[in-house]
């Protein structure tokens, strides 16, 4: 990639930032650290990486603003759709609606079942035999769930390398730290013994993400990417702390943070050119 492209990336990000957080702001709800944490991944996935004819599974759908914040940002919904989030009537739900937007085939947000969806999607392209790709981004507090692991034996199983699993591994879940409520390190050894080519990247890094998607090419197992995260990235009063998953934002934390994601572009630009 150009600097050109990682600087595009950097608007991108930004711009899909900015944008849920005066989604959350305006709505008054939580789900601001999930949704911090996974946007530098959904902009990589969807600007830097797939192609118009893959798809995207969001299995944390919780973090559902990121999600169509980053559709509006492709041009898939417009700013009139985004100005009726969590409104009565609405199709842009707290959790991703089925049928309603291009671009979202499933329902997700009830944790654990975002891999089998991009399962069974997976096998289908095979006997089609496209070139398509599924991505799938999970969080690291649903792999608790049996349903991940169960999909994970079957993608191995089938070898379906025309799936991406990506997991935004921040350590941070509901109800406190992934270590306590029910550990999963070494999570990379776990994955492996499951079938996967396991890679490693700093979730908020495009260039890091960037030498991951070319280590893929040469992979001839399915691939999961652990993407090393912090919860409420850019939110100082609330990063990397659990209450960042449900609390919402004040006036002065709303102001700050926006201004934060502001300098925090600056920077990475100052930092590229």
């Amino acid at each position: 990639m150009s600097t050109t492209d990682f600087l595009s990336l950097l608007e991108h990000a930004l711009n899909i930032k900015k944008r849920f957080l005066g989604m959350y702001k305006s709505a008054n709800a939580g789900h601001v650290g999930c949704s911090l944490s996974v946007a530098e991944i959904l902009t990589f996935v969807r600007f830097g990486w797939m192609k118009e004819t893959d798809e995207i599974i969001l299995s944390k759908g919780h973090a559902a603003a990121a999600l169509y914040s980053l559709l509006a940002e492709d041009g898939t919904l417009t700013e009139q759709d985004i100005a009726t989030f969590y409104k009565n009537d609405t199709y842009l739900a707290a959790h991703p609606p089925v049928n309603k937007i291009k671009r979202i085939p499933f329902a997700t947000g009830s944790l654990g079942h975002g891999l089998s969806i991009a399962a069974g999607l997976g096998l289908a392209q095979r006997l089609k035999k496209t070139e398509k790709k599924i991505f799938c981004v999970t969080s690291d507090g649903e792999i608790n769930e049996g349903s991940t692991w169960e999909a994970a034996l079957f993608i191995a199983h089938h070898n379906l390398t025309n799936v991406i699993w990506l997991i935004d591994r921040n350590r941070l879940q509901g109800f406190g730290y992934t270590e306590d409520v029910m550990q999963l390190d070494p999570l990379d050894k776990k994955l492996e013994a499951f079938g996967f080519a396991v890679l490693e990247c700093d979730g908020h890094d495009f260039s890091s993400f960037e030498q991951a998607k070319q280590k893929t090419i040469i992979q001839t197992k399915p691939v999961a990417i652990i993407c090393n995260t912090t919860k409420g990235k850019g939110w100082t009063t609330y990063e990397g702390q659990v209450d960042c998953h449900y609390l919402p934002m004040k006036d002065d934390q709303f102001e700050l943070v926006m201004n934060e994601m502001d300098n925090d572009f600056e920077r990475r630009k100052k930092e590229l050119i």
